[in-house]
């Protein structure tokens, strides 16, 4: 009788009246269309004011063809990058134990808490012609800042820390034991990250990958500080949309932002998906756990 007088006295205190849960679900949603889905839809919205014609012109137009390029092109080589780095640190951090431990969490945080501009003006500082490496750069004819390289240090430094900070925490969770026991059993290092790490890390590293593609093509901060906004060479797509504003051409600043949106949307459904995988994937686990 206590126990059930007990369960119902925590029930009431945890039910918040049906006003009150509408009103903070109203609240909700109020703020989520009118700071995200209202100025979403603005973006196509102005991108297809002046019709179809104007919006095709604008994507097809070579300098927006050439900004997309590269931003696929720094996308494309920054993401292998990171994941490299970060299956690599999140095994180590999660799995070992060693001196220096500490300091690696901090370095990889690093990005979290220094400002993309000032990241970018490190690397000018760096190998700029005034920089420390300037010098030596210029004499052996070597362009990083003012040059796709450039562009690629920076957008690799903004995104290494997302796909180890999705992994960190996961495999803490999930121990050391099948590893130690694929080892016990015979299996070699790359045997043991195959057949056992990687299948329990598959879907918060495809969760990381996605977020780790959709910062580094949206990334403008790092970018624009090391790019030098040259048209048709160094400007990626966040890049040219700033310029084309800036010369008050709205309707293809609007029509190259749409592209940029679309990318989001497409990362948001699949980071849904991804979501959607790996709770039905723990749910699987748990039931197979209770069935034994």
């Amino acid at each position: 009788m206590l126990l059930a007088t007990a369960t119902v006295q925590r029930s009431a205190a945890t039910r918040e009246p049906t006003w009150l849960r509408w009103l903070l679900i109203g609240g909700a949603l109020a703020f989520l269309g009118f700071f995200l889905v209202l100025p979403l839809l603005s973006v196509f919205a102005e991108a297809l004011r002046k019709g179809w014609a104007l919006y095709w012109q604008a994507l097809v137009e070579p300098d927006a063809l050439s900004a997309l390029r590269l931003t696929l092109l720094v996308t494309a080589v920054a993401l292998p990058l990171n994941l490299v780095f970060g299956v690599a640190a999140a095994w180590a951090i999660a799995k070992f134990d060693f001196k220096g431990k500490s300091l690696l969490i901090t370095l990889i945080d690093l990005p979290f808490s220094v400002s993309p501009v000032v990241a970018g003006l490190v690397y000018v500082l760096l190998f700029g012609a005034q920089g420390w490496f300037g010098p030596w750069l210029m004499a052996h004819d070597i362009k990083i800042i003012f040059a796709i390289p450039g562009i690629v240090l920076a957008t690799v430094f903004i995104t290494f820390p997302f796909i180890a900070r999705e992994l960190i925490p996961l495999m803490e969770a999930q121990g050391t034991e099948e590893e130690q026991a694929a080892m016990v059993l015979g299996a070699s290092g790359w045997q043991m990250f195959w057949r056992v790490t990687l299948p329990n890390i598959k879907w918060g590293l495809l969760y990381g990958v996605i977020l780790c593609n959709a910062r580094a093509m949206g990334e403008f901060g790092a970018v624009s500080v090391v790019s030098g906004h040259i048209r048709g060479l160094t400007n990626t797509t966040p890049l040219h949309v700033e310029i084309l504003y800036n010369e008050y051409n709205f309707v293809a600043a609007f029509a190259c932002a749409s592209i940029l949106a679309l990318l989001a949307l497409l990362t948001l459904a699949a980071k849904t998906w991804v979501e959607w995988q790996a709770e039905r994937q723990r749910a699987l686990d748990a039931r197979m756990a209770m069935d034994e």
